[in-house]
């Protein structure tokens, strides 16, 4: 996350370059492999055994997370989306916004912002100069073009280390379609898993009925069930 605490004119051109040209690779991958080489280079650490973990955008990204890691020895995805980011996200907004029921004026307005953003992301006229408020939660247009294209199923399929594939059906930020979308195209392998929880949420959290924003603010625990599943996965490997 960016901080903007050192308010000089020269910092805040700093900050403004980077927002501008920020990609997945900056915002989650490089982070994941330091993670992960920082570990491996530990004495007390077998670098053969590490086991990389991604939610939600993490999971979305295990395949190039793989490409960049590829010592890497297998991977979890919680909750990774399959779709273009850009669709999960005019998907969730009207899924919010019709939870009460019938779109207010302010409601449909709002969603016709965001289809109108979505489209220009799919737009072949879309440049890395296309204005950050024109698209999707103000993400650089560098940010929607390095995912153009990317089928994180399909490039599952390139990684040849095991893979264990959770998902909560009560997610409405990646959903069961996604699931359905990770066994097409890895459900033919013997070394990739899938277990989906009937009543988690995107956090993997016990719940009840449709999940809703707020239910994020209820304090609880991701479900001892995932955490004995990753664990018991993990270990078979021995």
């Amino acid at each position: 996350m960016l901080r903007y605490e050192k308010r000089t004119k020269h910092h805040a051109i700093l900050m403004a370059l980077s927002v501008n040209t920020i990609t997945v690779k900056e915002e989650t991958i490089d982070d994941a492999v330091a993670a992960f080489e920082g570990l491996a280079s530990q004495e007390k650490i077998d670098a053969k055994r590490i086991f990389i973990l991604g939610h939600s955008l993490g999971g979305m990204l295990i395949p190039r997370i793989g490409k960049a890691a590829p010592n890497i020895a297998g991977f979890i995805s919680l909750a990774g989306s399959t779709r273009p980011l850009e669709d999960v996200i005019l998907e969730q907004t009207r899924y919010i916004l019709s939870l009460d029921g019938k779109l207010t004026p302010e409601a449909e307005k709002k969603l016709n912002e965001i289809e109108q953003q979505v489209a220009k992301v799919k737009s072949a006229q879309l440049s890395k100069d296309t204005p950050m408020t024109e698209l999707p939660l103000g993400g650089p247009a560098k940010y929607w073009l390095d995912l153009r294209g990317y089928d994180p199923a399909d490039a599952a399929k390139s990684l040849s280390k095991p893979m264990l594939i959770l998902q909560g059906e009560r997610d409405y930020q990646a959903t069961m379609e996604d699931f359905a979308n990770w066994k097409k195209a890895l459900g033919s392998r013997n070394d990739v898993a899938f277990i989906s929880y009937p009543r988690l949420n995107h956090l993997f959290v016990e719940g009840e009925g449709k999940s809703t924003p707020a239910e994020y603010s209820v304090p609880g625990n991701v479900a001892k069930a995932v955490v004995d599943d990753i664990a018991k996965w993990i270990k078979s490997f021995r």
